[in-house]
């Protein structure tokens, strides 16, 4: 039977609206400031064969490269009435060991499966090497505990001795805990609502509404691309180095546009060979970049599906860093290197779709980390957070300021709490005036953030944008750089962008995040 406009536009406000509530469940029952305040989660609903049908509006890095996880965890595990997958594994659908995935099936009747909810959140510690597990590591097996898709629950009921398995390894048990209880309430909230769903419609409409809710999505992106010229638009880009050694690594892109066929080719081969450190990019981070840009093209209200990729057909060589394969690291993989396979695509489409392209925003997610023993409890912390930075100038308007871009959607922890829930004190929060590259429209300016530390602790960065500044378009000049200083009662030393240190309480962290590219030539110039 043939779906109409209006049912399917009521349908895909349901579950949209589901993806949402489980965000906002999440949100509000979890412990650590990193989901709670920051917002590093996200949540989405899939039909019966796993195909994403609905995302929340959280966080593209996630959003793109779930669908792996939740084929991963159903490819796997034959999963029952009241079972619930667990799984972080980069090399199973993941993106990197933080980020730990929650899959739930919802049965119809007890006996059909016909949606599937999963949640992902980036979990503070997951153990490993250095506190906040997000450490310049040589191989996987030092960033943390890997989990392939295994039941945390099983008729109902948590598997205890798996959740305290992982406990035991991780340096914060309580809040990883509370988050990961969390993570399960807010699926068995999509869970309830999509059975409410079930009761509005018959059985056998499900399938015609998600199956036209894809095509819906394909045909918003067929015609997208029919508008842009035909040929191959190349770029590359660098991350500045891999932190062990100054050699920048190289990202290359080629897209073909087919505007007859309504399809595109995303090529990423000749980029650089994976590297011995933690910012390789797994597929699932790569295919999560290329389905961003491309959802980008396509009006705000368009919905989020599986069927956006369709036309796309994306390459990465395995063994590239935007393909790496076993043991390689990759936990700087999903934070910096999908940002700068963003700027690459992006700069390749700027070719073609000159007038609706943005220069290149900061690039960067500024990842902070900070763990070690608070003196108030006498438990290990561990901090982690991402600093803003300037967004890219667009054709029409000036980038905004302080802002996290692209790849990342989350929001900064507020100093209060901040201060409240770790041995810190920020003591300067301000906009980095004059950051923004120049030009007819100027590139948003980055951030000025300073911490002190009030025990001693170790500090961990993971940042990029040091060399290689974010690009400006149509004449427009570049951001400027990021830069991290360490301000010691010696004197103040500036940091590697990739690095972990031992800093002593009274120590200052510093982070000067970059400015986004400007568009066109200044007329003033």
């Amino acid at each position: 039977m043939p779906v109409n406009p209006v049912e399917l536009a009521i349908f895909q406000s349901a579950v949209h609206s589901v993806a949402e509530e489980m965000g906002a469940a999440l949100r509000r029952t979890s412990f650590s400031p990193n989901i709670k305040e920051r917002r590093d989660y996200s949540c989405a609903v899939f039909d019966a064969r796993a195909n994403v049908i609905a995302m929340g509006d959280h966080m593209p890095v996630h959003l793109g490269s779930m669908p792996m996880s939740v084929r991963s965890a159903i490819g796997r595990l034959d999963l029952g009435v009241g079972d619930m997958a667990m799984l972080n594994d980069p090399y199973a659908g993941g993106t990197h060991l933080p980020d730990i995935t929650m899959v739930l099936p919802v049965f119809h009747e007890n006996d059909t499966a016909v949606f599937y909810v999963a949640t992902r959140a980036h979990h503070a510690d997951v153990g490993g090497f250095y506190p906040g597990s997000m450490g310049p590591c040589r191989e996987i097996y030092q960033e943390g505990l890997r989990i392939p898709p295994v039941r945390i629950m099983k008729n109902g009921e948590i598997n205890r001795d798996l959740l305290d398995l992982l406990l035991c390894n991780v340096r914060t048990p309580v809040e990883r805990e509370g988050d990961l209880t969390s993570q399960i309430g807010a699926c068995r909230v999509g869970e309830a609502r999509l059975k409410e769903i079930l009761l509005k419609y018959e059985l056998g409409r499900i399938p015609s509404l998600t199956a036209e809710l894809l095509d819906y999505s394909e045909r918003l992106v067929r015609a997208e691309l029919r508008r842009m010229p035909a040929g191959k638009f190349a770029a590359t880009d660098y991350l500045d180095d891999d932190g062990y050694s100054e050699a920048p690594v190289e990202i290359r892109v080629s897209i073909e546009l087919d505007p007859g066929a309504g399809k595109a080719t995303v090529d990423f081969s000749g980029s650089s060979v994976q590297v011995n450190s933690s910012i390789n990019a797994v597929y699932a981070i790569t295919y999560s970049a290329v389905y961003y840009v491309f959802r980008c093209l396509l009006p705000e209200q368009a919905p989020a599906t599986a069927g956006i990729m369709r036309p796309i057909e994306v390459i990465a060589p395995q063994g590239t860093i935007v393909n790496a394969s076993l043991p390689a690291p990759v936990a700087g993989g999903n934070v910096e290197t999908s940002q700068r396979i963003v700027d690459v695509v992006l700069k390749a489409l700027a070719q073609a779709a000159p007038d609706r392209i943005p220069a290149a925003s900061s690039g960067t997610m500024n990842n902070l980390t900070i763990g070690g023993i608070d003196p108030r409890t006498g438990q290990p912390f561990a901090y982690y957070e991402t600093v803003a930075g300037g967004m890219g100038a667009r054709p029409v308007s000036d980038g905004l300021s302080g802002v996290h871009t692209h790849m990342t959607n989350s929001l900064n922890t507020p100093v209060e709490a901040l201060e409240y829930a770790y041995p810190l004190r920020v003591t300067r929060y301000r906009y980095r005036r004059g950051s923004g590259g120049d030009g007819k429209f100027c590139g948003g300016d980055g951030l000025v953030r300073e911490i002190e530390l009030l025990a001693d602790a170790q500090v961990t960065l993971l940042a990029d944008r040091r060399k290689f500044p974010p690009y400006g378009l149509m004449g427009g000049g570049p951001g400027m750089v990021g830069k991290a200083t360490l301000i010691t009662k010696a004197g103040a030393r500036e940091l590697p962008g990739k690095c972990s240190i031992r800093a002593n309480k009274g120590d200052v962290i510093r982070i000067e995040s970059p400015g986004g590219g400007g568009w066109g030539p200044d007329p003033g110039t």
